[in-house]
């Protein structure tokens, strides 16, 4: 299992506070872990999301997850690829339907580790989350998936954001953030 990649793309990264100790436990899993971007791996596995933002930037897209039952960016498992934004990539366009994708950068947007709770087909696991902000580069019709219950594009303000989730909350945050001019950032 080739995990260079995703090394290089963490030691790039500069976590928020509140993502450091993901940081930290994540290049330890990684490095523990050969098999780490393997579903099979029961403990947990690297996963790829998104945070997909309109081709103008006005608007955020999430996804109503059927088996979680709760709202978030589009994502999923690599299944054994190690090319963390290809999978990210891949899965907007499955999850969304939108066939126009491409990375805002190639660096990671966001880190998260989260538990995934016991299901009747698999126990509760871990999914080492890299994160990526990708834009939606034409104006094209979304197409639900059968992992999700509906999808949602979402403005700038975070009263329409559907979830409280802390994990969501905080790629919010980064896309407003993101979006400001750097004038009008106060250091």
């Amino acid at each position: 299992m080739h995990r260079k990649f995703l090394y290089e793309l963490l030691e790039k990264y500069e976590p928020s506070p509140e993502e450091e100790p993901f940081k930290k436990e994540m290049v330890s899993f990684i490095t523990n872990n050969p098999d780490c971007f393997e579903r099979t791996l029961k403990v947990g596995h690297i996963t790829a999301s998104c945070w997909l933002i309109k081709y103008d930037n006005s608007k955020a897209l999430l996804t109503h997850h059927t088996k979680l039952d709760k709202w978030f960016q589009l994502g999923g498992h690599c299944d054994g690829d190690s090319d963390v934004l290809a999978v990210a990539l891949k899965e907007a366009s499955e999850e969304s339907g939108l066939e126009n994708i491409q990375p805002v950068t190639n660096g990671i947007f966001d880190i998260d580790i989260h538990l995934i709770p016991d299901t009747p087909k698999e126990k509760a696991h871990y999914h080492y989350d890299v994160r990526f902000l990708l834009r939606a580069t034409k104006n094209e019709p979304l197409k639900r998936s059968h992992e999700s219950k509906s999808l949602k594009w979402v403005g700038k303000d975070i009263s329409e954001l559907p979830t409280q989730s802390r994990s969501v909350v905080r790629l919010f945050n980064k896309w407003i953030a993101y979006s400001m001019p750097t004038s009008a950032i106060l250091y």
